[in-house]
């Protein structure tokens, strides 16, 4: 059944009932929209816990992993919203329990005055792609597949990122995964906001590799941020993920080629900051530069490949020097600054021993003179802590204010005893002086456990997860036109069209949508 959640200062009323007590902490911040104020203090991992929001805001199911599809492929399992039963496991809490598929990034979309929502699939034996009804009444009706399969009907890899491309008309995705497998994925929609041939194609041309955040510009061109971990040492990862910018040769059909380009970043001297020198000394002084306030570095764009043959993209990258981070995963633009300023999160090392410089990440801008710049300037906004790590899906909620959420992780949640939660980082006036702290980012959300996820922490079979993970913050007005891309407008939360969704992945896997509490 659809649940909504209303956050006040004394915990999380559902269905009107009192079901949890967290005090709200007070928050050195001026109250000016619904995500700042008041925080919240982050849930401890000590089993079942309810989210808990910012208190002018509240939170309603538009999804739940059990809800049926439409439309099933049921020959692949693939049948319900957040469950694979190919299997033959009950989507229930037992040892044998059905492969959850872990619905992933969202895409808000209206298509001739029907709101939809698109998410893929993370989990589970196979990919695929969902639409939301987000008109349909009835819960039993609202999940459709859109595809599971490639244009030879062959398996699809599961995915993570998803964007919307209003110059060739088509949803991107994004496979996680080292090359071969990882790579862009295309699903043509038409005028109706329906898959135009049930099929999802690989864009060769994007290159292979983890690829996870997905962006356009307002060139066409489209951007990649690549997550995956690097070698252990020190309890920590090497850097070795690349961020990505892809020109197209024809910004309407991906499939005629272009240039895949990786992002370098430069020593005082001029010399770039490299993957072998990274690999040789992961505790390098210049990570540590990287990761303090008041420094900023010059980049360039240097070309990875360019034509329309497979390739991989992290191999590449690495052997025409470009510059390796500890896991960036999900990059947006700011709004209102004709896209030269490009936010992108580094989820670090999830692990609170790690003595690597850089372990807890952080936020990133990187502001060019133009979208089609080569050259640009690197700094960070905001450098995590083991209180504020894991930092993974982003998304401007005003021109000023970037919301960004954590994946810390099991092992990390257990360290800190602490779960995951969603924070609104203030960037007035963030040009800091060198070794000056950000404003304390103001947490908006405590996101809980459920049951199943509890379930899954504790006894887990071996192929699902266990604490549930924030994921697919997304705030769009859901314009399909060129001049809707994100970044384009500045964003008027819960007015004018706009809405705000999150999935809570694992467990139940719920997709939330957040209302201003009147």
């Amino acid at each position: 059944m659809t649940v909504s959640r209303k956050s006040t200062l004394f915990g999380v009323i559902v269905a009107g009932l009192s079901v949890g007590a967290l005090i709200a902490t007070p928050a050195a911040a001026t109250r000016h929209h619904a995500f700042s104020g008041d925080g919240v203090a982050a849930n401890p991992r000590t089993g079942i816990e309810d989210n808990v929001l910012a208190a002018d805001l509240s939170e309603t199911s538009v999804a739940w992993g059990s809800l049926p599809l439409t439309n099933p492929d049921s020959a692949n399992g693939v049948t319900h919203y957040g469950y694979n039963t190919s299997n033959g496991g009950p989507l229930t809490q037992d040892p044998h329990e059905a492969n959850k598929s872990e619905p992933d990034k969202n895409v808000y979309l209206v298509f001739g005055g029907h709101h939809y929502l698109y998410q893929g699939h993370e989990g589970g034996p196979r990919g695929y792609v969902t639409r939301i009804d987000l008109d349909e009444a009835d819960p039993a009706k609202r999940v459709s597949l859109v595809t599971a399969t490639g244009p030879d009907g062959s398996p699809l890899p599961v995915f993570d990122g998803i964007t919307w491309d209003p110059f060739s008309r088509q949803l991107l995705l994004t496979a996680e995964a080292p090359a071969p497998t990882g790579g862009v994925y295309g699903v043509k929609l038409n005028s109706e906001g329906d898959s135009v041939a049930g099929k999802a194609r690989r864009l060769r041309a994007l290159g292979s590799g983890g690829y996870e955040g997905v962006q356009n510009d307002s060139a066409g061109n489209v951007w990649l941020v690549e997550d995956i971990g690097g070698s252990s040492v020190s309890n920590g990862k090497r850097p070795n993920s690349y961020v990505y910018r892809f020109q197209p040769s024809d910004t309407s059909d991906l499939t005629k080629g272009g240039t895949l380009q990786a992002l370098q970043v430069l020593r005082r001297d001029g010399s770039p900051i490299t993957a072998a020198q990274l690999s040789a000394n992961p505790a390098s002084p210049v990570i540590a530069a990287l990761h303090t306030y008041g420094q900023s570095f010059a980049t360039r764009w240097v070309d990875v490949q360019s034509g329309n043959e497979a390739f991989d993209a992290t191999a590449k990258a690495a052997a025409v020097k470009a510059t390796p981070f500890k896991r960036p995963e999900n990059g947006v633009f700011r709004p209102g600054t004709g896209f030269r300023e490009f936010y992108f999160t580094e989820t670090g090392d999830t692990n609170a021993t790690s003595t690597l410089p850089g372990a807890f990440g952080a936020v990133f801008r990187l502001t060019q003179s133009a979208v089609n710049a080569d050259a640009g300037k690197l700094s960070p906004v905001f450098v995590g802590d083991e209180a504020h790590t894991g930092l993974d899906n982003i998304a401007f909620a005003t021109a000023r204010d970037l919301l960004v959420v954590e994946d810390a992780g099991d092992t990390l949640h257990a360290q800190r005893n602490a779960l995951d939660s969603g924070y609104v980082l203030d960037l007035r006036g963030n040009g800091h002086a060198a070794g000056t702290p950000a404003r304390t980012p103001i947490r908006w959300l405590a996101e809980g456990r459920d049951a199943s996820a509890t379930y899954d922490a504790l006894t887990s079979p071996g192929y699902n997860d266990g604490d549930n993970e924030i994921t697919g913050i997304h705030v769009f007005d859901g314009d399909p036109s060129k001049a809707g891309i994100l970044g384009a407008k500045v964003p008027t939360p819960f007015h004018n069209g706009w809405r705000i969704f999150w999935t809570q992945q694992h467990g139940d896997n719920v997709t939330w949508e957040l209302s201003q509490r009147n």
